[in-house]
Order: structure tokens, then sequence, then C-alpha cells
């Protein structure tokens, strides 16, 4: 494949990513904020200049060629060297600025990370952050972030890493279900109880089969792919629910139940594409999430219902959460 230089220019560069990115041209066209049916007429465009196909359009939206994956990767490096280079240009002017994506578990997005964010954003007021939490893993071969935190290390793939925090869950009711069902003394005693959790098949993580490993067998009348929603169905009392203490240490509903039998740690990784971490203002919002796991490990692990903001913002108000 010969590319014809002097005719390829970054703008048409930037349209073929959003769309090998998107894999559907509607979707490719509002992010770009052009009119989709404009877009296809460039793309083409952009394909006969170059004298091959890079894109398959179908029903379910365009697949990429051979050729659109070898000039994917060759955009995709020149995408990165183009930030990189900005910062550097601009390194007379020290205050970082752009858009970062963050992708993240749901419960620890909207609880934890949206609280620390708001800090971050104050810190940093021409960073914009774009948070994503999702009750799946966010995707970042394909571009949905630029930083991931999972419940899973991933075992494959060009990325840095790092361990974010442990964090403790618990098995929790509210009063009124306890006081109105058999008393729990002990781990056979929950067989008499209704349980919330998540759908067997529709979970995304290992690590989150918790009743397997507590109650098996147990009775679940509530399930959800969502923890918050099974946070507010215990909540309702609607049944007993394994959460993690950072959520359910949000209400006073909620209490901790057979605590010297039920103890369970989990791990929250930090992960980006080895291309994106360098960049300053990825790298900052790295290095503030790292810093804010480290002061809150005991919020994290339940030992305290108080979570310290990141460093450096405006205090808080003084509020329990």
């Amino acid at each position: 494949m010969i590319f014809k230089e002097k005719q390829m220019n970054w703008d048409d560069l930037r349209l073929f990513l959003e769309v090998a990115r998107s894999t559907r041209l509607v979707e490719a066209a509002r992010r770009l904020d052009i009119d989709h049916s404009t877009l296809s007429r460039r793309l083409r465009r952009f394909e006969a200049t170059l004298g091959t196909q890079l894109l398959e359009r179908n029903n379910q939206g365009c697949v990429l060629t051979p050729h659109g994956y070898r000039l994917l990767e060759y955009a995709e490096s020149i995408e990165n060297t183009l930030h990189l280079a900005t910062e550097q240009l601009a390194g007379h002017d020290q205050r970082l600025f752009g858009q970062v994506r963050l992708g993240a578990t749901e419960g620890f997005g909207t609880f934890v990370l949206a609280p620390w964010l708001a800090d971050f954003c104050d810190l940093h007021p021409l960073i914009s952050v774009d948070l994503l939490p999702v009750p799946r893993f966010v995707n970042l071969a394909k571009h949905e972030a630029d930083l991931a935190i999972s419940v899973e290390r991933p075992q494959t793939g060009n990325y840095l890493l790092t361990k974010l925090t442990d964090y403790r869950l618990k098995l929790y009711a509210t009063p009124d279900y306890l006081a109105q069902h058999p008393p729990l003394t002990s781990l056979r005693d929950l067989t008499q109880h209704r349980f919330i959790g998540y759908i067997n098949d529709l979970v995304f993580s290992a690590e989150l089969r918790y009743l397997e490993q507590i109650a098996p067998g147990a009775t679940v009348n509530v399930r959800s792919t969502s923890v918050v929603a099974q946070y507010m169905a215990a909540r309702r009392g609607l049944g007993l629910a394994v959460l993690p203490c950072f959520l359910a240490h949000q209400s006073p509903d909620l209490v901790p139940v057979l605590e010297g039998e039920i103890d369970l740690v989990r791990s929250l990784w930090m992960i980006a594409p080895t291309e994106r971490r360098p960049i300053a203002r990825v790298a900052a919002l790295w290095d503030a999430l790292r810093a804010s796991a480290d002061d809150n490990h005991a919020f994290m692990m339940g030992d305290t219902r108080q979570m310290a903001g990141l460093r450096g913002a405006h205090p808080a108000p003084n509020t329990v959460l």
C-alpha cells in the first residue's frame, strides 16, 4: 500500500480515527460535531486519495479492512506524538490543560472517584475529566478511556498499571429487616434469609461472585448488574447484600451482619495504555488518584466513614459520609 503523503492531512486521519473507534458513522459524526453524510463523503474521498478501502460498511456500522487496521496503527502513533508535542511546546506555561477520560467500576466511580475528581478539577481548572462509572470492564484497547480502574489486573496488553487500593466488603441489612426475620448468629442462619445480588450470567468478573463464597445456594430475590441498585434495594430492606464498605457507609440505614465471620477483601487496579500514560494531564490524574487512594486506606477498608479529599484541594465540608 502506497500513501500519497503530500495529499494526506491530519484532519482526514482524525475523522478516520473517530470512526474506527466509534464503529458507527452516526456516533462518530456526533462526537465530531458534523453531519454524518458529510463524514461519510469525506471518508470516501480519503479512501479515494489513498487508493484503498479502509472501512467496510454494514447494518451494524463500520468494520476496518486489513489496510484500515494498518493505517490505524500509524494514525494512533501520530495522534500521541501530537499530544506530547503540544505539551512540550507549551512547556513555558506550566498549567495543565486538555481532556482526560476515566473509566471505573460503577460504585467506586460514583461514590468515591466523583468527589476526588471534583477536587482534581478544582486544582486543575483547565483539565476536563469525563468519568465513566459503568458495571462492566472499560475497553482501553478500543480507546473508551485514557485511564481505567478495574477489579481485575489485566493479563495481556500494552499497559502500565498499579494496584490502586484494597477495599473491604461486608454483609449488610437494615435494622428493620433484621428485626422482622430470623436471628443471624452464624453462617448457617443465612439459609433462612433473602439476598440481593448480581445476575449470575451477567457478572462481568469472578471477583464479584461473593455469595458463592459466603452463602452457596442462597435465595436471591433481587438481582441487578448494578451495585448501586443493590445498595438501594438493601436500603429499602429487601434483603441482605454484600456491599463495599465505602458504599454501604454512605447510608445510616445499613448495618453490618456477622462481622466476625464475613470479611471479604478485593483490590482495584489503575491501568493506562503505555502510550497515554506520559501525557501530562493523564500523568497528573494518575498521580492524584494514587495519592488519594493512599490517604483513604482506612476509608476503603471500612475502618472510618470519613473520606479524605484530594491533597491541595480546598477543604471539603466536615461531613461524615
